[in-house]
């Protein structure tokens, strides 16, 4: 593994990192990874997840655990966002499909599912 490759228009963005636990079913991780696939994500989706304020999103597995990265805009409200997010077009259609694959309990929104991780290390605040 050479890791990825990544460019970036935005000189500054606020970023969130959350983890997400999958069904530990290797066919449904795999059908998981089938629908985030370049153009598999219904575009209403990604429309709205840019109209909030979201610049960019990755999402990693590591066997049943999804981890995300998000970036946005500086000024960025993760509450408020996450709110307006739920209320676009097919998100709640959206989330009601991805979560055969989510192992969330009785969350259904995605602010609920994805859980926001604490940063513990900067190499950039390192001597």
């Amino acid at each position: 593994m050479n890791g990825y490759e990544k460019n970036c228009r935005h000189t500054r963005f606020r970023r969130f990192c959350k983890v997400l636990t999958l069904n530990d079913n290797k066919d449904l991780i795999e059908k998981y990874k089938e629908v985030h696939r370049p153009g598999a994500v219904w575009p209403e989706i990604t429309k709205g997840i840019r109209e909030v304020g979201i610049i960019d999103m990755e999402i990693y597995l590591h066997g049943n655990i999804a981890f995300m990265i998000m970036d946005t805009v500086p000024d960025f409200d993760h509450d408020k966002a996450m709110k307006e997010l739920a209320q676009k077009p097919g998100q709640k259609e959206w989330e009601q499909y991805v979560s055969q694959f989510q192992k969330a309990g009785d969350k259904s929104d995605t602010p609920e599912k994805w859980e926001i991780t604490e940063r513990i290390f900067e190499l950039d605040k390192q001597a």
